[in-house]
C-alpha cells in the first residue's frame, strides 16, 4: 500500500506549473524557493515520475506533468470550493419554543437574523414548556416555569390587564367596571386573575363571564380583536401596546415567580452556531 498522498505539495505544483519559474512561484506562495523546489521533488517521489524538465532558460512541463495537470487543477478547485462552502455554511440551530412566546420570540429572530444571517433557526412550536434533550432533537429551547440552573435567563413573567382601546370607556376604567366585560383566561382556570386581584385590587369584581383558552398567546390575540380584557406577560404584550393593539389600563403587575429561559443542549457548549445564537437572542432581548 503506498503511503498517504502529500496533498500539501499540490499548490506548489500548480503555481510552478503557472509561473514555470521557482522564483516567482515561491514569492507567490511565501516559501523560499527551496522549500518549493522540495514540495515538488516530495510529489514526483511519490508519483514516480517527473512534472518538470529543468532547463537553463527556466522550467517545462514533462509530457506526465501536462498531462496530471489540469486533473489536479480542477481537483485542487473544488477541494477549495468545498473547504469555503463549508466555512460559510449556515448554522442550523434547532429551536423549540412554546407557541405562548411567539410574540416575544419572533421578532427576535427577524432581528438575529439582520445581525447574523448566518444562523438559521429551525423554529419547532409547541404547548409544551419543557424540553427532555434526551429524546427530543433540539439543539435549544425556550422553556417556561420555575429557573432553572441549566438555563439562561429571558425574563420572569409579569402580569397585568390589556384590553383593545375600542372597549375602553372614555373616562378612566376602574376594577369595579371589569364586571360588565367578558375575562380571558389564558389557561383552563383563574389562577393568572386572581393572582393580579390579590395584589392590586382590595375587592376584586364578580368575574360573570369568562372565555378560557390553553395559550395565553391566543388570550392575547382575542383582546386585541376586542373579545374581552385579557390577563398577560408585560413582556410579551410590549410590542401590542407599542404600536396600540392594545392598552394597559391599570399601572399594576404582578410576579408570578415563573419565567422564560434558554436552555441549550448539554455537552453542546462548545458548538459555535450555539454560541453565537444565545450571544445574539440575549443581544437583541
Amino acid at each position: 500500500m503506498r503511503r498517504n498522498f502529500p496533498l500539501n505539495t499540490v499548490d506548489a505544483f500548480l503555481v510552478t506549473a503557472k509561473h514555470l519559474n521557482l522564483t516567482r512561484a515561491a514569492k507567490e506562495l511565501c516559501l523560499t524557493q527551496g522549500a518549493v523546489s522540495r514540495k515538488i521533488s516530495t510529489l514526483e517521489e511519490w508519483l514516480g515520475f517527473s512534472l518538470f524538465d529543468r532547463h537553463a532558460r527556466g522550467l517545462h512541463l514533462t509530457p506526465q506533468g501536462s498531462a496530471l495537470l489540469p486533473e489536479l487543477q480542477q481537483a485542487f478547485e473544488h477541494l477549495l470550493n468545498v473547504a469555503s462552502d463549508a466555512a460559510h455554511k449556515p448554522s442550523i440551530i434547532r429551536l423549540k419554543a412554546p407557541t405562548c412566546a411567539m410574540r416575544w420570540l419572533v421578532p427576535k429572530l427577524v432581528q438575529l437574523e439582520s445581525v447574523s444571517p448566518d444562523i438559521q433557526v429551525a423554529l419547532t412550536t409547541t404547548v409544551e414548556h419543557g424540553v427532555n434533550f434526551n429524546n427530543e432533537p433540539f439543539d435549544a429551547a425556550i422553556t417556561f416555569g420555575k429557573p432553572s440552573a441549566s438555563g439562561t435567563l429571558l425574563f420572569e413573567e409579569r402580569l397585568t390587564p390589556v384590553i383593545s382601546q375600542h372597549l375602553l370607556p372614555e373616562n378612566t376604567l376602574t376594577p369595579e367596571d371589569l364586571s360588565r366585560y367578558t375575562f380571558l383566561h389564558p389557561t383552563r382556570d383563574r389562577t393568572d386573575w386572581s393572582l393580579w386581584f390579590a395584589q392590586n385590587v382590595a375587592h376584586p369584581p364578580v368575574m360573570n363571564k369568562n372565555q378560557h383558552f390553553d395559550t395565553m398567546d391566543l388570550a392575547i390575540s382575542a383582546a386585541i380583536q376586542g373579545f374581552g380584557i385579557a390577563i398577560a406577560d408585560s413582556t410579551l404584550v410590549a410590542e401590542d401596546l407599542h404600536r396600540g393593539r392594545l392598552v394597559q389600563p391599570f399601572a399594576g403587575s404582578v410576579k408570578t415567580g415563573a419565567c422564560y429561559c434558554l436552555a441549550l443542549r448539554p455537552g453542546e457548549e462548545s458548538h459555535a452556531g450555539l454560541e453565537a445564537f444565545k450571544r445574539g437572542l440575549l443581544a437583541v432581548s
